[in-house]
Order: C-alpha cells, then sequence, then structure tokens
C-alpha cells in the first residue's frame, strides 16, 4: 500500500490566541471527516500535525485517518518555522517510506505550512535541512495582515494568502487543503501520478489569493 503522507505545519504562536487557534483545530477535524468519506483518501491519505511556536513538536505522528485523533493545542510563544521545517526534515526520513529496488515507496508528501506571522528563529537552516530531504509539495499559506509571504516564497513557489485570520477565512483554508488532499489521493491511485504544483490542485476560494 503506498501512502500519501500530508504534512500540516500549523502556527500555534501567541497571536493565534482565540479565534484563529479554534478556527484551526476546527479546519483540522473538518478536513479529517471530510477525508474519511473520500474512498481514495481513506486508502491513501495519512496526516500528521507539526506545530511551532517558541519550540516546534509533531503533536500528531503520520496516521491513516481512521485512527487519526487531534490533540489540543494551544496558543502561545514565538514563532518557530526554522525548527519546523528541521522537524519536519526529519519526519520525512524516518516516516515517509522510500523507493527501494525491492519495493515502490510512498508517493511524494504534500506539505501545508500556516503562519500568521513572521519566523523568529533561523528559518533557513531548518529550510536547508528540509531542501536536502523533501521532493514533495509545500503549499505556504500567510493567514492576516501580520503573516511575512516573502519568507515563505523563498520556501516555496506555492503561496497563497488570507486577508483575515478570522474563523471563516481559515475554515476556507481548509476546506480547500481538503480538497486538494482529495484530488491528490484520487490522482494518484487512478493515475498513478503526483501532483507537482499549485496549478493540479482545485482553484482555491476567492478568500484564498496565490502570490504570484
Amino acid at each position: 500500500m503506498r501512502r500519501l503522507p500530508v504534512y500540516l505545519l500549523l502556527d500555534t504562536s501567541g497571536s493565534m490566541t482565540g479565534e484563529p487557534i479554534e478556527a484551526v483545530k476546527n479546519g483540522v477535524q473538518m478536513m479529517i471527516h471530510s477525508l474519511r468519506q473520500n474512498p481514495q483518501a481513506i486508502e491513501t491519505a495519512y496526516v500528521s500535525i507539526i506545530t511551532f511556536d517558541s519550540d516546534a513538536r509533531q503533536v500528531v505522528p503520520l496516521t491513516d485517518l481512521a485512527s487519526f485523533q487531534m490533540v489540543n493545542i494551544k496558543a502561545s510563544g514565538l514563532t518557530s518555522m526554522g525548527a519546523a521545517l528541521y522537524l519536519l526534515a526529519d519526519k520525512l526520513q524516518t516516516e515517509v517510506a522510500k523507493t527501494t529496488p525491492e519495493q515502490k515507496g510512498d508517493w511524494k508528501p504534500m506539505v501545508f505550512i500556516m503562519t500568521d506571522g513572521v519566523p523568529t528563529d533561523n528559518w533557513q537552516a531548518g529550510f536547508n535541512k528540509l531542501k536536502a530531504v523533501n521532493k514533495g509539495l509545500v503549499v505556504g499559506c500567510a493567514a492576516g495582515h501580520s503573516a511575512d509571504d516573502t519568507v515563505l516564497k523563498k520556501i516555496t513557489d506555492s503561496v497563497v494568502r488570507l486577508a483575515n485570520a478570522d474563523a471563516e477565512s481559515i475554515s476556507k483554508f481548509f476546506q480547500w487543503v481538503t480538497a486538494s488532499v482529495s484530488t491528490s489521493s484520487t490522482k494518484v491511485e487512478e493515475s498513478g501520478k503526483e501532483v507537482t504544483g499549485l496549478e493540479q490542485l482545485p482553484p482555491p476560494p476567492s478568500e484564498l489569493v496565490v502570490i504570484a
């Protein structure tokens, strides 16, 4: 069984307190619930959550949809995006099966990074480590007016922006992530082809602006 690994890197810094962090938790629950209804996704998609504030931690390891249990996340502290990228690189090496002459490994991972601010640590070091191991699709989302999309653009060509980090906007982002994972799992199951760029994903809703 070749898995489609999906990693969500979620900003849980202090500025996410209140409505934004609640919207993120609801968004993840809604996404899992929706993907469980999709016969291709339930077979192939595995989801992991990495949060980053003053530190980065993997709060949910790469887990199949049926067993996935969301944990309670709280907002506090700084924005250690570099630590999150570094941790992601580690997990891609240990959790994602590589293709060998004997077996086909997992599909290339999909990574969604959502932040409402600016990295407060050395993001470049984390990015360099990630670049060395990741061959999958990385999508960055800058949520709200304080989010810096210039760093995200250096990390990936696929960046979207939400004008607001309110519940409705964040919900729309997660609906789009859900649709993107559904599309990718259907594509790999039916054609054996992986999604490599934003243009192959469903069009984002009007709240999500693609940063060219």
